[in-house]
């Protein structure tokens, strides 16, 4: 029925749908927690959907979620509004579809895709307008939580992120952490995030292509450079994230092409912590291994200085793709002076802790020149410059395309930006 519908006044009140149940919202109906129910839809059952129906005012604690609370599997979720709500709008099982929602406005996340004890995947995110999430700003209530976005996934193996448009989110706009595989991030518009349009991170195997990328990073980009902070924080971040043919997917590389990027804080940063791997107390995904190990001990001393484990351990950023896109910067669009038009591939050096075999810049030259990380056949407009190696080592054009790095073979370079 139309109207505003309130659950018992009991925090704990809330649906549990029963296997294939179906709840469609007549025109202006409207379910709200009053800021006093912290769930709307919860329970285990698969094969749910919610179609027509805006979901407001809930309060659930921070890394839950209001609909699909339980992460059940087989949900779908059409032409839904899922707004106001603390924690996050909505959490994800396998075979998940969301299409045509708006997610706005949310406390924490517009979707936390994370199942406890997995497997999460066959997720379809479609058509949606997720904007505004973050609202409470956990990453300065809980500093590095890496706890925000309007969109987070959490060991998702196999999601298409198609024709979403993401926007204004406090935070990164799309943020895949943690053994994610075989995503396919295409057709959306990422533009005025605070942070990241896109971070891929400790992650596998996945196509980012014909994304329209514009005027994200501001906020963070430029609080980094006001601190005097060096590194090429990005707007699309890849941070031990690569191709890895052993690990199944629909592409054995990480390829980024026709895109996009106009007027963002920096552009695509690829980016290998030495001392993050598997086992590490610098591994910030505490207790969890790669995906070619399967138990963190084993990633010890003696036995992680030799192969297999030396390789298998790290995550690594490599196989890297990067073609055919489009990088536009005005500077005075973006309004800045420095540290907001780079490119770069880098690790710092490894020191920690005292038995790593990464120590010193083994992984800073493997990734810059050995992991087969290429860019090419791309167009730059603007005055871009180039990072390879570590933060220090910045390049101009002609340096980048030189040996050793040998970048973007076929690419062109302009000076005026808005071409």
């Amino acid at each position: 029925m139309p109207g505003t519908h309130r659950l018992d006044p009991d925090r704990f009140a809330q649906v549990i749908p029963k296997e294939g149940d179906s709840y469609l919202g007549a025109p202006g109906a409207v379910l709200d927690g009053g800021r006093t129910n912290q769930y709307a839809f919860g329970g285990a059952a698969p094969d749910v959907s919610i179609r027509h129906l805006t979901v407001q005012n809930f309060v659930a604690p921070p890394d839950e979620g209001v609909v699909n609370h339980e992460s059940a599997d087989g949900w779908v979720i059409e032409h839904a509004t899922i707004r106001d709500n603390s924690g996050a709008g909505l959490m994800s099982g396998a075979r998940q579809q969301v299409r045509a929602s708006c997610l706005k406005d949310n406390g924490q996340y517009g979707m936390n895709a994370y199942k406890g004890g997995g497997p999460l995947g066959g997720l379809v995110v479609e058509g949606n307008e997720i904007t505004g999430n973050n609202k409470d700003d956990w990453e300065r209530r809980k500093p590095g939580c890496g706890c925000t976005g309007g969109v987070k996934f959490w060991a998702v193996n196999g999601a298409d992120v198609r024709g979403n448009w993401v926007h204004d989110n406090r935070g990164a706009g799309l943020w895949a952490d943690t053994n994610n595989n075989d995503f396919r991030i295409e057709d959306n518009v990422l533009e005025a995030n605070d942070g990241a349009a896109l971070i891929y991170e400790i992650s596998y195997n996945a196509v980012i292509r014909n994304n329209v990328i514009r005027k994200n990073n501001w906020v963070e980009g430029r609080r980094s450079a006001e601190r005097g902070d060096d590194f090429p924080f990005a707007t699309v971040y890849l941070s031990e994230s690569g191709g890895e043919p052993r690990v199944r997917a629909r592409t054995d590389k990480v390829e980024v092409y026709r895109n996009v990027l106009e007027n963002n804080w920096n552009g695509i940063t690829l980016w290998e912590n030495a001392d993050r791997f598997c086992n590490s107390p610098a591994n910030t995904s505490s207790g969890v291994c790669t995906l070619l190990v399967d138990r963190p001990d084993r990633c010890s001393a003696p036995g992680i200085s030799g192969a297999p484990l030396y390789a298998d351990c790290r995550w690594k950023t490599q196989r890297v793709d990067i073609h055919d896109n489009r990088f536009v910067l005005d500077t005075s669009v973006v309004d800045c002076t420095a540290k907001c038009d780079r490119m770069a591939v880098l690790a710092n050096y490894g020191t920690y802790p005292d038995w790593s075999p990464y120590q010193g810049e083994q992984v800073a030259e493997d990734i810059s020149l050995k992991q087969q990380n290429r860019w090419h056949e791309n167009v730059y407009v603007g005055p871009w410059r180039f990072v390879a190696h570590d933060p220090s080592r910045v390049l101009d054009s002609g340096q980048w395309q030189g040996p050793p790095y040998q970048q973007d073979q076929g690419s062109t370079f302009g000076p005026r930006a808005g071409g």
